[in-house]
């Protein structure tokens, strides 16, 4: 219930966030601040279907994988989309170092990967993998690099 309204929520600031940039800000910021804005409005909004997507998938696979990715997705929002909206609200070049791209794509990997799903892949030696259905069934499969 948590992460369902969190995402609800945090739609509905992306959303307002959005209406902002295009409306009330295209006349007061340069444009390449109004690209800068959008994009922290398009990454909230896929933060936040992204976290009632986790509030979905608590209820069928309750447990610490999924409040991690909930609370990650939740860290995303603040830490990605809020330096991209301060970025561009006041033009400090120093806030958009708080997401570089070295660190940007391991947290989104990590709140993506953390998701639960009824497909498992497990690893093993010579770079194999067993594929895990949701009824038990087994397909061995290779790697195609």
């Amino acid at each position: 219930m948590t992460f369902a309204w969190l995402g609800a929520m945090n739609a509905f600031i992306a959303v307002a966030a959005g209406a902002f940039g295009a409306h009330g800000l295209k006349a007061r910021v340069t444009p390449e601040a109004l690209a800068v804005f959008e994009t922290g409005a398009r990454y909230h909004m896929y933060h936040a279907l992204a976290l009632l997507a986790v509030g979905w998938a608590a209820t069928r696979w309750p447990g610490s994988g999924t409040t991690a990715a909930g609370w990650l997705f939740v860290a995303g929002i603040v830490l990605f989309s809020g330096s991209l909206y301060a970025l561009a609200l006041t033009g400090v070049t120093t806030l958009g170092m708080v997401t570089p791209p070295r660190i940007r794509g391991r947290p989104g990997a990590v709140r993506w990967t953390s998701q639960p799903s009824p497909v498992r892949v497990r690893l093993k030696t010579g770079g194999s993998a067993t594929l895990r259905g949701g009824k038990g069934g087994r397909a061995p499969c290779r790697w195609a690099w």
